[in-house]
């Protein structure tokens, strides 16, 4: 290891993800483990600018490993996006001589950290921390596993009153630009049909698929739509569409919304979480800048912080013909 990091800072930034404070407890912890301080940033990128940080010792991270949210706030930061606001938080930096500086997030996140770095030269390493699993060079990020088995339990629930009335629900779940969520959960729960943003069902196939649904003798179904499908405007749009096309459906629509990202975070996540917070210490500590801790094939990697913010994760096509021979 190269001793010349004393302190390490570390902050969340951007939505919230269930795993978050796993991922705190394993940096303060690990920081303890090798004898140096940490240093915890509150309110994101927001609260670098201020100066609001606060020491983290490895017992003030105390049963926090099973709690949803971020004990240490996050927020969104216009200021930071400017050159005067980076220049604030590097003073603060330099001020509390803090040597380097972890970041829990996403690509927003992470494109803070990439020009932060190259304007300052400062040490930092990322932890993917989003439900959407959207970041390149992780199989998992911190927070999915939660969120797909919240999802998966709300429509377990959906479908006990769907099968009571005979009724259609579409089940709109997050994911703006990619529906790892959707296909997952949308699997796993068993839906009729999945919409995500990567594959265009279109209007006439969905409604073939639905009285397919029907003609086979059920008499209710689940649709779960990422809410970044590109069928319709929206996912009430959608409900419009079929109580025109099939009035034999009683549609309704169920927007799951933000309880995905709240919760008491899966053991997977926690595991998970842990991992990535002593690799991202330990690579920091061994002189390493500018990467992304990541999970590939069971272990721990390091991604280039800019092909983690400007790689694509691709779905998996096997599953969608796994929803497809399930639906039959």
């Amino acid at each position: 290891m190269i001793n010349n990091i004393k302190r390490i800072g570390v902050m969340t930034s951007g939505g919230d993800a269930p795993g978050m404070n796993a991922a705190i407890r394993s940096v303060a912890r690990t920081c303890a483990f090798h004898k140096i301080e940490c240093v915890g940033v509150y309110r994101g990128f927001e609260g670098l600018m201020e100066g609001d940080f606060k020491s983290l010792s490895a017992r003030s991270v105390n049963h926090i490993i099973h709690t949803g949210g971020t004990i240490l706030k996050s927020a969104r930061s216009n200021e930071f996006r400017t050159k005067e606001g980076r220049q604030k938080a590097h003073e603060h930096l330099l001020n509390n001589e803090i040597d380097a500086l972890i970041l829990i997030g996403g690509d927003g996140t992470f494109t803070g950290g990439l020009v932060f770095n190259e304007e300052f030269n400062f040490p930092v390493i990322g932890i993917p921390g989003t439900i959407d699993n959207d970041i390149y060079g992780t199989n998992f990020t911190i927070g999915y596993d939660t969120a797909i088995n919240t999802v998966v339990e709300a429509i377990d629930k959906i479908r006990d009153t769907a099968s009571s009335h005979k009724r259609l629900f579409f089940v709109e779940v997050m994911g703006r630009d990619v529906g790892h969520i959707a296909l997952n959960a949308g699997v796993g729960a068993g839906a009729e049909e999945i919409l995500i943003p990567e594959e265009d069902l279109g209007l006439d196939r969905l409604v073939e698929s639905l009285k397919r649904s029907k003609a086979s003798g059920k008499s209710s179904s689940i649709v779960v739509v990422a809410e970044g499908d590109k069928i319709g405007k929206n996912v009430f749009e959608l409900k419009d569409y079929i109580d025109e096309n099939m009035p034999e459906y009683d549609v309704r629509v169920s927007v799951l919304g933000h309880m995905q990202r709240g919760g008491s975070p899966s053991c997977f996540d926690r595991v998970l979480a842990s991992r990535m917070g002593v690799k991202a210490v330990e690579s920091l500590l061994e002189g390493k800048s500018n990467y992304m801790v990541g999970i590939l094939n069971n272990k721990m990697e390091l991604t280039a912080l800019e092909m983690a913010v400007k790689g694509k994760t691709e779905i998996n096509l096997e599953l969608l013909r796994v929803s497809d021979i399930m639906t039959t």
